[in-house]
């Protein structure tokens, strides 16, 4: 007996309802949680008078925060490392503009340290990010060239 009814056929559709749910899902965790993942480097800024600078394209920015850690960009970096880095990543730039973002509460000697490492990395412009007098405005830059 060979069976002739419709029942003992297989349905070769693919139920497409529980896969797009999970992406929905998904796609509502990231939105959720993707403002929590970039939120930089926390640094006090020291406070400066002078006039800001306009930002015509994105600038590679070092940071140092109030214990002492060194990033460039997000990306946290040992002072020894950091200008075999920092000429990695401006291998392929024409302007080699730096922006140095530290806290106020990091002693000097750090800071000049920092900036030594990056005058012997090639950088031809040091940008010095500070917060305006009086205000809470987050960074302001300078650019000094670096001789």
């Amino acid at each position: 007996m060979t069976p002739t009814s419709s029942d003992d056929n297989f349905v070769s559709d693919i139920n497409v309802t529980p896969f797009v749910d999970v992406l929905l899902v998904l796609l509502i965790i990231f939105m959720i949680t993707a403002p929590m993942m970039m939120q930089g480097v926390d640094v006090d800024l020291p406070e400066a008078t002078n006039e800001s600078l306009p930002a015509q394209e994105e600038k590679l920015i070092i940071s140092i925060n109030k214990d002492g850690q060194i990033f460039i960009s997000d990306y946290e970096v040992s002072l020894d490392s950091l200008g075999e880095k920092l000429q990695k990543v401006l291998e392929g730039r024409q302007n080699k503009e730096v922006y140095l973002k530290g806290d106020k509460t990091v002693p000097y000697g750090v800071v000049v340290r920092v900036m030594s490492e990056l005058t012997a990395a090639g950088i031809d412009n040091l940008g010095m990010v500070t917060n305006p007098v009086g205000t809470e405005e987050t960074g302001r830059a300078e650019t000094k060239s670096v001789q």
